[in-house]
């Protein structure tokens, strides 16, 4: 009897990157691969990889040289182990790949996934193939959908990339790059997936793109529509109680996506929302294309949609030519908007992009520290929300057994993790919560019984 295949997918960075791993996976599934959570016995890794975050080139090829040795092993025992490199750092750095890790045997561009079986059968005829196109047809159309055993093994709340590629050409963003121009899926794909989704038990639905609130997709009637008009279809798709979209840009945040926030119950009252700085200098170095006063604007209007509406955010510090009062306008900003959470780094040079070419680089031991003030505000915030949660009730959504006996993790409308002790029949449900202890990475809870409060700043 033959051994079924083993493939190993290893993901990177961002929410898109976890969609595509699942894509490539169930592109896979109908050639007789079966995923596996260890790479030791796989007979396909697949590593997924990032470009956005710092040195994402230099850890692919650290992970590189460990599964290079897993397929010296596989070779000693007689086993053909394929090692395929995707994503955004396949796209970037291509051929370079192969030259610096011969143990490679594919690089493919996020563009390619549908084609992996073709690939792979090439690899098997000719050797090492790299495929960093970006074809006329669209992978969407092309990519196998999951079964419904594959999306029950993955939980109850899954990504659905709606929109991708940006044409904001952000200086320090090697996106536009990488993942091409924006593009939006049609309408009635992304619903046929939705629903698919919430049949085999899914109850939480992120829509995700490298720029979501581009979303330009067309619907059913003919017409463009919005990711507000999208949201507002979506929230009657039966069995989905949970909607959320990722990752935004303050300049696409129109009137009937704030509209949604005012409208949509199942339209989670938490926004990432990334601003860079607060420095307006800085913004148009990095051609953010926004001021600071829009961004503020932009969170008071959802603030007034929606009372119950908490914000995260990406940060970048020291970016070229940013001085200590630009920093300074940075931490004003944070102070101004208050956030639940944020996401801060030190710039990084991404090669190919402007900001990489640009003069006044900032020493590294300056953007450090800088970035310890920066990430010790954020940190008294982010603290000080989740302390507004003790003693508070709101509802969460259960989605996977604890790190002990009896005990479920959930999520609340802020996607903070919730303990509770209660039997893993409940992982699915969403229950009412009244927090009884806050932990520093978690939220601890018990039943509240009948009645739902108002949960964290959820007073108007």
């Amino acid at each position: 009897m033959t051994r079924p295949r083993k493939l190993y997918v290893k993901s990177f960075g961002c929410q898109m990157n976890v969609y595509d791993s699942h894509r490539m996976a169930d592109t896979l599934a109908p050639e007789g691969f079966a995923e596996t959570l260890n790479a030791g016995e796989a007979d396909l890794i697949i590593l997924n990889t990032c470009h956005i975050r710092e040195k994402a080139a230099e850890k692919v090829y650290s992970e590189l040289g460990r599964v290079g040795a897993l397929k010296a092993a596989a070779a000693r025992a007689g086993r053909r182990l394929t090692i395929a490199v995707a994503g955004c750092v396949a796209q970037a750095e291509g051929e370079e790949i192969i030259r610096r890790a011969p143990s490679v045997d594919l690089v493919v561009g996020p563009q390619s996934y549908h084609r992996l079986p073709e690939l792979l059968a090439r690899t098997e005829r000719k050797g090492a193939v790299v495929d960093t196109e970006f074809p006329a047809e669209d992978k969407f159309d092309l990519l196998k959908a999951p079964s419904r055993e594959a999306i029950r093994a993955r939980g109850v709340s899954a990504f659905v990339t709606v929109q991708e590629g940006c044409d904001k050409f952000c200086t320090f963003c090697v996106v536009p790059y990488t993942r091409g121009a924006e593009v939006s899926r049609p309408v009635m794909k992304i619903i046929a997936e939705v629903e698919l989704l919430a049949e085999a038990g899914v109850r939480e639905i992120t829509l995700i793109g490298q720029n979501v609130n581009a979303y330009h997709g067309q619907g059913s009637d003919g017409a463009t529509w919005t990711l507000g008009r999208l949201l507002e279809r979506l929230a009657d798709v039966p069995g989905i109680a949970r909607l959320r979209y990722t990752t935004s840009h303050p300049c696409d945040m129109d009137a009937s996506l704030i509209a949604a926030h005012r409208d949509l119950p199942s339209l989670m009252p938490y926004l990432h929302l990334p601003v860079q700085t607060g420095s307006d200098r800085v913004l148009k170095r990095m051609n953010r294309r926004h001021t600071r006063a829009a961004y503020v604007k932009t969170v008071a209007r959802l603030r007034a949609a929606q009372p119950r509406m908490a914000f995260s955010s990406d940060f970048i510090v020291g970016f070229p030519g940013e001085s200590e009062e630009d920093f300074r306008a940075t931490l004003s900003l944070v102070d101004e908007v208050g956030y639940a959470s944020a996401f801060s780094f030190k710039y990084s040079p991404r090669p190919g992009t402007p900001a990489a070419d640009l003069p006044s680089q900032i020493p590294d031991d300056v953007k450090s520290e800088r970035l310890h003030r920066l990430q010790a505000v954020i940190d008294r915030q982010q603290a000080a929300f989740n302390g507004q949660c003790h003693g508070r009730t709101f509802e969460v959504l259960f989605e996977k057994a604890g790190r002990y006996p009896g005990q479920i993790v959930g999520r609340s409308p802020y996607l903070q993790p919730v303990q509770v002790m209660a039997p893993r029949t409940m992982i699915g449900e969403i229950r009412a919560v009244r927090i009884t202890e806050v932990g520093p990475n978690s939220l601890f809870g018990d039943f509240a019984g009948t009645g739902l409060g108002a949960g964290p700043m959820l007073e108007a």
